[in-house]
C-alpha cells in the first residue's frame, strides 16, 4: 500500500494508534482523539453571530484519565515527521502539556517541554513511543512531585457525576496546578478565573481531591454574600452531601468535615459575635476563600483576622479579579497565581460572552452646567457657585431630564432588540437607583402593566427588591426584566441571560469595573444569549484602553504607616453585614490607620451621604451630542468602524487583489466553503446584506465592499444564465432541476444549491426521489458536474 495516498485518518489508525497502544497507552481511558478543547470564538456583527474555530487537538494523552501530559498532531504521509509540531506546541502550551509529539506514519518528532531533557527536541522511531509510567515520572520530576503522599493527593480523580461532564480545560488547568501546588507543601494558593468561567465548580473539584486523597480532612469555605453560600451549597457542592454544613450564627457542630460559611455569620465587633473562634485554631486543614479581592484583602479587615486564626491551613483563593492597590494587595498574601484565565481568554476560546458597546455622550456631562446666580434647587437649597460635569452628576448634582433621557435610551435599545432582555443598570447610588426606577416605569406604561416586577430596584437597603434577586438571574422567569441598582449586583450574581449592562456610575475601581462588566459575560445558548451589550453613559469604557484591564495583576501594594491618609479621591471599602449593612470595627485599635471623608466611604450599595449636599434640579434641558457603537476586535480592543469598513479590512487580509479572489472562488469546488472560513474571520454576509442590499449574491457582496465592484443581484445573474440557453443539451428532466436549482438560487443563493439534500425538498420531491433525480444526469458524479458548470456559468 502506497503510504502516501492514506488521508491523515488513515494515518492516525494505521499507525499513529497503533503506536500509542503498543507503548501501553490505554484506548479508553489514556487516549483522546480529535479534542476540540475551546468552543470557537463568537463573533458579533449586527444583530448576527457566528463561532470562529475551535482548537482542536489530534491526540490529547492522559495519565489517571484526568490529567493530560501529551500532545500528538498528526500529518498526512506527504508531510514530514515535524509539520505538526508548531501547531501542537500552540496546543500544549493552552493546555498547559510538557510532552509534544507530530507525526506522520513514518516516525514521532518529540518536543520536551520541561527543560530536563538533554535534548529539547528529538526524532523517535513508531516503536520508541515512550509509556505512561516513563512520562508520569518525568512529568512529577517536571512538577516537583517527590512524596508517595504527593503523588497519591496529584493522582486522586475527579468527582464524577455519571453524565459524562469534565472539567473544561483552563478549569483542569486551575484544579491540577492547584492539587499539585498543595501536595507540594504550598501554604497560599491563588486562582485567578474571569467571572462566568466556573470557579465554583473549580473549586469543588480541587476540595473533592485534596479530600478523598485524604490530604485536607476539614475543610472550610468562606464567602461575603449569602447567596453565593446557598447557591455553592445546593448547587456545585452538592456532592458533599451529609459530610456538609453551613454554620450560622449559633453553636457550631463539629462533626461535619465540609463547612461552608459567610463572614459576616462568624465575625462581629464584639467578641461573643466571632463564632469561629468556637473551633480550635488547627480544626481546618483548608480554607478557600471566595471573591478574595474584597475584605479578606485588607491586610487589617475583620474578615482577615480569620484568616489569621486559623494560619497553620492552606489558604486558597478566588477571584476573578485580585486586588492591587497601594492600600490592599492579594498576591501580597496569597503570592502570584498559580493559574490565570482572563475575560480576554474566555471571549477567544468561546466560553464567555464578547460584548459590543454602545457610547453615549451627554452635553451637560461634558460641556459642563452652572447654574446661575443664587438658583435654588427643587428643595429651596441655594446651589453653590461653580461648573458642574460627569464627575457631579447623580453624585452632587441630580438632573431629572438627564435621568429621563438615560431612562429613554435604555427602553429605546430594548424596544428595537428585545423588550424582555435581562438588564442591569447600575446607578451611582440607591437615591440615584429610585430615580432610575421611576423614569423608566414612566416610560414602560404597557410593560409595568403586564407586570408590576417588569422593572425593580435591587438594592440592599430594600427587601422587596432583594427578594427579587434570585427571579432576575433565573432564566425561567420572566420578571424582574430592567434591574436598577448600585452596589449589591457587582458581584455574585449568576445572571447568564443578562443581555444588557448599562454603566451610568462614576467608575475609578478597575476592579469594579471587571465585576461589573462580568454581569454579561455568561452564554447560555438555550435561551439564546451569545453576546451581550454595554451602555455607557459615564465613559466607564474607557477603562478598556487600560493597559491593565485585561493583564496579569501588578503589585502596588505599599504597607500603611501611622502618617499614611488615604488620597482625598480614593474610595474606602467598607464590609458589609448579610444585608449590606457596614460593620464597624470591632474597636478603635482595628479602624484603618488614616483619617478619611465619610461622604466618601463606599458602603457596598450606597454611599453615606452626610457631608454630601446633592442639588436636585428639574427644568435644565439635556440632550445627546453623541452616539456610536463599538464592537470587541479580534485582539480583544474596541474598534468603531462601520460593518461595510471591516468586511473590507477583513477580506483584503485574505485576499490582497480582486484576481486573488476571483482564482479562489472559480477554483473552490463549494463556494459555500469559502463563506464558512470568511465567516470565521468575522465576516458576517447576512448583516453585511442588510446594510447593503438583500438581493446581492454573496459573491456581489465581497466584491463591491472590498474590491469597489459594481454588484448585480441574483435575479440579475440568474436571467444571464438563461439568455445563454445552455440547458438545452440536458434531457428533460435534468433540463427541469437545472432551471429550478437557478430559481432557488435567484431567491436564497449559492449555498442552498450547493446542497444535495435540496434534490429532496419541494418541488423537486414532487418529480421523484433524490436518486432518480440524479439519475436524470447520469449519476452523481455527473450531477456535481452540471451543478458546477451552472455556478461557472453565474459567475462569468
Amino acid at each position: 500500500m502506497d503510504k502516501k495516498s492514506l488521508s491523515e485518518r488513515d494515518i492516525c489508525s494505521k499507525y499513529i494508534t497503533l503506536a500509542i497502544v503498543e507503548a501501553g497507552w490505554d484506548l479508553h481511558t489514556q487516549i483522546r482523539e480529535e479534542v476540540s478543547f475551546t468552543k470557537g470564538r463568537i463573533i458579533v456583527r449586527g444583530k448576527l453571530h457566528t463561532r470562529g474555530e475551535q482548537k482542536r487537538a489530534d491526540y490529547i494523552l492522559y495519565y489517571k484519565k484526568n490529567i493530560p501530559i501529551a500532545v500528538i498532531e498528526a500529518k498526512d504521509n506527504k508531510h514530514s515527521v515535524g509539520d505538526g509540531m508548531q501547531q501542537a506546541l500552540n496546543y500544549a502550551e493552552t493546555l498547559g502539556v510538557p510532552f509534544v509529539f507530530s507525526s506522520n506514519g513514518d516516525a514521532f518528532q518529540f518536543h520536551d517541554r520541561t527543560g530536563n531533557a538533554t535534548k529539547t527536541e528529538i526524532e523517535i522511531s513508531l516503536a520508541e513511543f515512550p509509556s505512561p509510567s516513563e512520562l508520569w515520572q518525568r512529568y512529577c520530576v517536571w512538577k516537583g512531585i517527590a512524596t508517595p503522599e504527593a503523588i497519591q493527593t496529584v493522582e486522586m480523580p475527579y468527582y464524577d457525576d455519571g453524565t459524562g461532564r469534565t472539567p473544561r480545560y483552563y478549569q483542569a488547568n486551575a484544579i491540577n496546578n492547584t492539587v499539585e501546588a498543595i501536595a507540594r507543601g504550598q501554604q497560599r494558593v491563588l486562582l485567578v478565573m474571569a467571572t462566568g468561567t466556573g470557579k465554583t465548580y473549580t473549586a469543588f473539584q480541587i476540595i473533592w481531591r485534596l479530600w478523598k486523597s485524604g490530604t485536607k480532612k476539614r475543610i472550610l469555605f468562606l464567602a461575603d454574600r449569602n447567596i453565593l453560600v446557598d447557591q455553592t451549597k445546593n448547587n456545585d457542592f452538592k456532592p458533599f452531601g451529609a459530610a456538609m454544613t453551613k454554620i450560622s450564627k449559633r453553636q457550631v457542630d463539629k462533626s461535619y468535615e465540609i463547612y461552608l460559611c459567610l463572614y459576616q455569620a462568624v465575625t462581629g465587633s464584639e467578641e461573643e459575635q466571632n463564632i469561629y473562634k468556637q473551633f480550635t485554631p488547627d480544626f481546618f486543614d483548608l480554607i478557600v476563600i471566595d471573591e478574595c479581592h474584597r475584605g479578606s484583602a485588607a491586610e487589617d479587615s475583620a474578615w482577615r483576622s480569620i484568616l489569621t486564626y486559623f494560619s497553620n491551613a492552606t489558604h486558597v483563593g478566588l477571584t476573578a479579579t485580585p486586588k492591587e492597590t497601594k492600600e490592599v494587595s492579594s498576591i501580597n498574601y496569597f503570592g502570584d497565581p498559580v493559574y490565570s484565565y482572563t475575560l480576554k481568554q474566555g471571549i477567544e476560546d468561546g466560553f464567555l460572552a464578547p460584548y459590543k458597546v454602545v457610547r453615549i455622550d451627554i452635553d451637560k456631562d461634558l460641556q459642563g452646567w452652572r447654574p446661575s446666580k443664587g438658583q435654588l434647587d427643587k428643595h429651596g437649597q441655594e446651589i453653590e457657585d461653580r461648573i458642574y460635569n460627569q464627575v457631579d452628576m447623580d453624585r452632587t448634582l441630580v438632573l431629572e431630564k438627564r435621568t429621563e433621557l438615560v431612562a429613554k435610551k435604555i427602553t429605546e435599545f430594548l424596544t428595537a432588540t428585545d423588550p424582555y432582555a435581562k438588564t442591569i443598570v447600575f446607578c451611582d447610588d440607591i437615591d440615584h437607583a429610585e430615580r432610575m426606577r421611576q423614569a423608566l416605569v414612566n416610560l414602560n406604561p404597557e410593560r409595568v402593566k403586564e407586570s408590576r416586577k417588569y422593572i425593580m430596584r435591587i438594592t440592599g437597603d430594600e427587601k422587596e427588591g432583594k427578594a427579587e434577586l434570585d427571579n432576575f438571574i433565573n432564566p425561567e422567569e420572566r420578571y424582574p426584566v430592567i434591574a436598577t441598582t448600585s452596589k449589591l449586583m457587582t458581584t455574585g450574581v449568576d445572571a447568564q441571560t443578562c443581555k444588557l449592562v448599562v454603566l451610568d456610575q462614576h467608575i475609578k475601581s478597575m476592579t469594579e469595573f471587571k465585576q461589573m462588566i462580568g454581569r454579561g459575560t455568561r452564554i447560555n445558548e438555550d435561551y439564546n444569549k451569545y453576546w451581550f451589550t454595554i451602555m455607557d453613559f459615564k465613559k466607564a469604557t474607557e477603562l478598556f484602553a487600560d493597559k491593565d484591564f485585561d493583564g496579569e495583576p501588578v503589585i502596588i501594594y505599599e504597607p500603611k504607616g501611622e502618617d499614611s491618609p488615604v488620597p482625598p479621591d480614593e474610595v474606602v471599602e467598607v464590609t458589609l453585614d448579610e444585608d449590606g449593612n457596614p460593620i464597624a470595627p470591632a474597636n478603635p485599635d482595628d479602624q484603618d490607620p488614616f483619617t478619611y471623608d465619610e461622604s466618601q466611604i463606599h458602603l457596598g450599595d450606597d454611599e453615606v451621604r452626610q457631608g454630601r449636599v446633592k442639588y436636585i434640579v428639574g427644568d435644565v434641558d439635556v440632550y445627546v451630542t453623541s452616539e456610536r457603537v463599538q464592537y470587541m476586535g479580534p485582539d480583544g480592543k474596541l474598534i468603531t468602524e462601520s460593518l461595510k469598513d471591516y468586511t473590507r479590512q477583513t477580506i483584503r487580509k485574505d485576499y490582497s487583489s480582486l484576481d486573488q479572489f476571483l482564482l479562489r472562488w472559480s477554483k473552490a469546488e463549494r463556494k459555500s466553503a469559502i463563506l464558512q472560513e470568511l465567516e470565521q474571520h468575522g465576516v458576517l454576509l447576512e448583516a453585511l446584506a442588510q446594510d447593503v442590499g438583500k438581493d446581492f449574491d454573496a459573491f456581489d457582496l465581497i466584491c463591491h465592499v472590498a474590491f469597489d465592484q459594481p454588484p448585480l443581484t441574483r435575479r440579475e445573474r440568474a436571467d444571464q444564465v438563461k439568455k445563454r440557453n445552455y440547458f438545452t443539451k440536458y434531457g428533460e428532466q435534468a433540463r427541469q432541476v437545472l432551471e429550478i436549482l437557478l430559481e432557488k438560487y435567484a431567491d436564497t443563493g449559492i449555498e442552498n444549491i450547493e446542497d444535495i439534500k435540496i434534490l429532496t425538498l419541494d418541488p423537486f420531491k414532487n418529480m421523484g426521489t433524490a436518486s432518480e433525480l440524479v439519475s436524470a444526469f447520469g449519476g452523481k458524479p455527473a450531477y456535481m458536474a452540471a451543478l458546477a458548470e451552472l455556478e461557472q456559468n453565474l459567475y462569468a
